[in-house]
């Protein structure tokens, strides 16, 4: 028996160890998403700069907060084999919840799911020991749980949403107020004094946050708190003569600077802070064993009160976490792909919108344009044309794709960032206040977003839905968390050793697994297959760039007309349903050409403005085709997932002759398309007759056959919806080649 805790002890190591690559990813949303945003230094600098963050605070960190132990539990009330299975849960809840937030590009608190997997194993073991004990009822849990703790921990999460974003949302538009878009020239006056000013408050943070619980905070704890104005003032000093010697002697952006720090300064915090959230529990597991090896009682007699005992850091297992993390932030493709959130988020310019609209982020931004409305116009109208004036944008007349390339947001606002989300987390620690980094960093992104009218009439909706599916997501974690963490927790009381060997298989199954689906989609995203935006300015550039896009979309009918046809006469609905996730993707590029026609438009020489006539037409058919396309499918798919009668088997044979037709004619037409050789497309509008005529035939003899023979009125309807939604198909595809054969001719 003594065995399995060994066993569980080597499992909590190997756990810890994916627990730090999992919550790494999760957490580089945190320290690099301004500097990534604002382009202000290259990306593999800004890796230098938070590895050394990562591994000096690492280093240096405290390693054992206090939560892991008995900030959630009296660990006094639990004996030894209860407190492995709660940790047991613990590692294996917190892994499997970050690693999904992670694979779908979610930032997380890794501070809140590792405390409400805490809080959650805690309970279901506690309850589990009341239950045993008739003489203690459901009132005497608060005997095994810190309550208090648990309750400061949840109002510090309604706390960090609210102030991080309303502070961050003020200090961005004062300074952008004075500021304005156009920067340049004040920077170059005075930059050097907001430059001091950032700096400061993100040095004070580093002190405060970053610093917190390492050897040397306690040997300066003492003077910073005697002397806080006097520190903070020599700072302010300090920092604003290097960023002058920066700005006139070395000729160098003072910003920068400010990025570069306070990037180092919350990679530090990060690191020093939170790597608890990561080794914490495993650590705890271990100091837990060697006390109960060395005591010769048994497990289920052995109390676990040495956990309420400070235990040092070691230094040797905090530089290999620190080697650990810092391989993560360079290795990690999900790393970047939760900053793409955030970023994608706070975008000053427009961009693809990750989130789609939903009731509540409609209402958000209906009633808070009427409340800015109803505030502007109280306002003067000097001052309202003084704040219009600071927040008036330089317009850029460049391609869609061109924009995407371009900073998120400027050095003004990565700035604020930095420096907002530093001090308030330096206040929180100060005050004793339990607030996540991860969300004071993402409220005061959004907070600044919002007053840089980054959210305009353009994408609000968008972007406060990812916002509203974020913090929603943060709620998520803490119920999920509490919930999964207890019923792994009375899985592993019931089947022990057993218990734990199957719930570690699956949770590597779910890793593996949600890897290899990462890999794929990260593999598809890389795939040079796809319709390209139109970049030219002529007309006859704009028939021969865009010639490309037809030939694809003729390739890609053809397939996916004759894959939904065999699908329905195999009663395939896996088929059937892979073909509806072609054709979305097919009408998503469309969507995506059709949102580019503004900037198209704008490219275009003033001699060619036809051209945006023959584009725009050009789309038009093409939506067309996209739009029966779906329909076809998503009518044969519900007829067959609703488990209805097949198709008879003359129905089916018409429908491959059709489908054998129109393959052929659109394997030419894609040919056509591809040699761009237009004058072809004389002998394929031939063939509009003699394929509207075979469809028409086949509906004829449908009518025929209800009349006599037929009896599944839901064979009948699905049969000529797929006859006319085909006739119109066609016909669309013949009007696409139509415009271009008389467009060639001009």
């Amino acid at each position: 028996m003594d065995n399995i805790y060994f066993l569980m002890i080597f499992a909590l190591a190997v756990l810890a160890v994916v627990d730090l690559v999992v919550g790494v990813s999760n957490d580089a949303v945190n320290f690099l998403n301004s500097a990534i945003g604002s382009k202000a230094i290259s990306f593999k600098k800004i890796l230098i700069i938070a590895s050394l963050g990562i591994f000096i605070g690492a280093v240096f960190s405290s390693g054992m907060m206090e939560v892991a132990r008995k900030g959630i539990f009296m660990p006094g009330e639990f004996y030894f084999d209860e407190i492995m299975y709660i940790f047991m849960a613990v590692m294996i809840g917190d892994i499997l919840l970050l690693d999904f937030f992670n694979t779908l590009g979610m930032p997380t608190s890794t501070t809140v799911s590792i405390v409400f997997n805490l809080l959650g194993a805690a309970v279901a073991m506690s309850l589990i020991k009341i239950g045993a004990d008739e003489a203690q009822t459901l009132a005497d849990l608060g005997t095994y749980i810190n309550t208090q703790k648990a309750i400061e921990i949840i109002t510090g999460i309604l706390l960090s949403v609210v102030i991080a974003f309303t502070i961050g949302a003020i200090v961005q538009w004062l300074s952008r107020l004075v500021f304005s878009f156009q920067y340049e020239k004040k920077i170059k006056n005075f930059g050097f004094v907001f430059a001091g000013i950032c700096l400061t408050g993100i040095g004070y943070f580093i002190f405060f946050k970053g610093l917190k619980g390492t050897p040397y905070y306690n040997d300066i704890k003492g003077v910073l708190a005697e002397n806080g104005m006097i520190v903070i003032g020599a700072m302010f000093v300090f920092w604003s003569l290097i960023s002058l010697f920066i700005d006139k002697v070395l000729k160098k952006n003072v910003l920068t600077l400010v990025i570069a720090i306070g990037t180092f300064g919350l990679a530090l915090a990060f690191s020093g802070n939170d790597l608890v959230n990561f080794i914490g529990v495993p650590m705890a597991a271990y100091h837990s064993f060697e006390a109960w090896s060395a005591s010769g009682v048994p497990a289920t007699e052995f109390s676990m009160e040495v956990l309420a005992k400070k235990v040092p850091a070691e230094p040797l297992l905090l530089v290999i976490a620190g080697g650990i993390m810092v391989a993560t932030l360079w290795l990690s493709k999900k790393a970047k792909n939760v900053t793409e959130t955030e970023i994608g988020l706070s975008r000053q310019g427009e961009g693809n919108e990750k989130f789609e609209p939903n009731a509540l982020s409609k209402a958000l931004v209906k009633g808070s344009s009427k409340l800015a409305n109803l505030l502007g116009a109280a306002l003067p109208t000097a001052v309202q044309e003084k704040i219009s004036n600071s927040f008036e944008q330089p317009i850029n007349h460049i391609s869609a794709d061109k924009a995407k390339d371009l900073p998120a947001f400027d050095l003004i606002r990565a700035s604020i960032n930095l420096t907002v989300a530093g001090i308030l987390i330096s206040i929180a620690t100060s005050m004793k206040l339990p607030l996540s980094t991860t969300y004071v960093t993402f409220m005061v992104a959004m907070g600044t977003s919002l007053a840089d009218k980054a959210w305009g009439r353009e994408s609000a909706v968008y972007r406060v839905a990812g916002v509203v599916n974020v913090i929603g997501g943060w709620f998520f974690t803490a119920i999920s968390a509490f919930i999964f963490a207890g019923v792994i927790t009375y899985l592993i009381y019931l089947g022990k050793g057993a218990a734990v060997a199957v719930l570690l298989l699956v949770a590597a199954g779910l890793l593996v697994r949600n890897y290899l689906s990462y890999k794929k989609a990260a593999a598809e995203k890389l795939l040079p297959a796809g319709l390209k935006k139109s970049e030219s300015k002529t007309v006859q550039g704009i028939i021969s760039e865009s010639s490309d896009n037809i030939a694809d979309v003729m390739k890609r009918t053809s397939k996916i007309y004759e894959s939904v046809i065999s699908g329905l006469a195999k009663q395939d609905a896996q088929k059937l349903k892979k073909s509806k996730k072609q054709i979305a993707k097919l009408e998503a590029e469309v969507e995506d050409l059709r949102n580019h026609l503004f900037y198209f438009i704008k490219n275009l020489h003033e001699t060619s403005v036809r051209g945006s006539n023959f584009y725009i037409t050009v789309l038009a058919y093409l939506t067309d085709v996209a739009q029966s396309l779906e329909y076809i499918a998503k009518k044969s798919y519900k007829h067959v997932d609703h488990n209805h009668k097949p198709l008879r088997y003359n129905q089916i044979k018409d429908l491959q002759e059709i489908q054998a037709f129109i393959s052929e004619l659109l394997i030419k037409i894609e040919k056509i398309f591809s040699d761009k050789d237009f004058k072809q497309l004389e002998l394929v509008l031939q063939s509009r007759k003699e394929a509207l005529d075979l469809i028409s035939t086949k509906i004829d003899e449908q009518i025929s056959r209800t009349r006599t023979e037929e009896s599944s009125p839901k064979n009948t309807t699905l049969y000529f919806n797929l006859l006319l939604e085909t006739k119109d198909l066609v016909k669309s595809v013949m009007n696409v080649s139509e415009e271009y054969h008389t467009s060639a001719k001009n």
